[in-house]
């Protein structure tokens, strides 16, 4: 097996670049086989290697394991290093915390890399557990032997080797890993040992399956890498097949959105069928589709919420929305400038129903500017209407009433000026 090991590791470069190395050891059967290919391999490889143990008190031999592990790692001049769980246990908060960890140690004691010893039976169980719950296609791919990580990198170097495969030295058993509460447990000693009688290379099939979907969207993303994926016009001229992962792909940058397929399906209809239309995803996040780009963005309620009416003085300087507006003192720079046939008070508001201005020579529907105007729905939302002697005087950075043009040849001693606060372009 030593052989075997050195033979993948040097054909993998796993260790090129790494001189000191750390490995996450638990002190179960797996961890502790990879920490004896590694120290009986170092000097092949070049490496020094430190462990890593996370004391979870959660069962009685716990402080026997760490013991062990202690007078291991001095006995063998091997750097040791470990804390204790802290907080209420869960899987997920210990993982987390295990991996927080291992970060911080590889930054404290300069270690380049982090080792685990993940195996092939465990890439196999992953993807059956991921079937099980649905899982979309690309979450199918396989465990990636090395990926970044904390300072470093993550090197799992046993995942072309079968738990079999792994040498036998003395280990702890987990008396947990027996029963069948946990869904992986499950995996692991009733559905694929059952049937693996039907297939007796079901975990086999289970990794080359995860290596398809690997490569499936290795390929797609470097035959989309210099597309532009929000561009409604490239999305709608996409096959289908395309789209659902043009779509998945842009989704990836919000982890936080676990949508469902139905979602899914929605939003590919109003990309496919809608323009300057908004698509609530939840209650925190909507996606956005103007005239020739679509995205999604988190809702800002200080954004988006319903602002009251606020009043500006002649003389006066205000926020409203997204727009600075000054009325008779001129910005160091303006957008719109609006000209006045009195120094009445203005009032700044939202669109309310039935909206009209004199526009064009016409009595015209705010509504109806905005169409002709292309006006995104985001920014129809966001619009400010300029009010003056309850006329409608303008719109803040999109039009201004007839009212201001026939001012034009007159001496005008009232003005507003409108600058428009820039935003990050999403």
């Amino acid at each position: 097996m030593k052989e075997k090991f050195l033979k993948v590791a040097n054909h993998r470069h796993f260790f090129d670049k790494h001189s000191n190395v750390l490995l996450a050891v638990s002190g179960g059967a797996d961890s502790m086989a990879l920490l004896e290919l590694l120290k009986n391999c170092q000097k092949s490889l070049g490496i020094k290697i430190g462990i890593a143990h996370v004391h979870h008190g959660q069962r009685p031999e716990s402080d026997q394991e760490a013991a062990y592990l202690e007078n291991y790692a001095r006995d063998r001049d091997i750097a040791f290093h470990m804390t204790y769980f802290k907080g209420q246990f869960s899987e997920k908060k210990a993982r987390d915390f295990r991996y927080d960890f291992f970060k911080q140690i590889m930054r404290d004691f300069n270690y380049t890399a982090l080792v685990t010893a993940h195996h092939k039976n465990d890439q196999a169980e992953t993807v059956f557990m991921r079937l099980l719950r649905g899982s979309k296609w690309f979450h199918l791919s396989a465990i990636k032997e090395r990926q970044d990580f904390g300072p470093g990198e993550l090197i799992r170097p046993l995942l072309t080797f079968t738990k079999k495969e792994l040498p036998s030295v003395f280990h702890f058993e987990d008396a947990s890993n027996r029963e069948n509460n946990y869904l992986r447990n499950r995996i692991r000693n009733r559905y694929l040992p059952q049937l693996s009688q039907e297939n007796p290379r079901l975990s086999d099939s289970l990794v080359s399956l995860s290596q398809d979907m690997s490569h499936l969207q290795e390929a797609l993303l470097y035959l989309t890498k210099s597309m532009d994926i929000q561009d409604l016009e490239n999305f709608k001229a996409s096959p289908k097949g395309l789209q659902i992962f043009l779509l998945e792909h842009y989704l990836t940058n919000f982890p936080e959105l676990a949508l469902s397929r139905g979602q899914l399906d929605e939003m590919l209809y109003s990309l496919e069928n809608k323009v300057n239309t908004i698509y609530k995803i939840r209650k925190d996040y909507q996606l956005v589709i103007t005239y020739e780009r679509f995205y999604i963005e988190k809702i800002n309620p200080e954004t988006y919420g319903d602002l009251s009416e606020v009043v500006l003085e002649s003389g006066n300087t205000l926020n409203f929305g997204q727009f600075t507006l000054s009325f008779n003192i001129p910005l160091m720079e303006w957008d719109q400038e609006i000209l006045l046939s009195s120094g009445n008070p203005i009032v700044l508001r939202h669109q309310q129903i039935g909206d009209q201005m004199i526009y064009k020579g016409h009595s015209r529907k705010l509504k109806r500017i905005y169409q002709d105007q292309r006006i995104s729905i985001l920014e129809k939302e966001k619009a400010v209407i300029l009010e003056q002697d309850k006329k409608i005087i303008g719109i803040a950075g999109i039009a201004a009433s007839d009212l201001s043009k026939s001012l034009k040849n007159d001496t005008i001693e009232n003005k507003l000026y409108i600058k428009k606060m820039r935003e990050s372009i999403c």
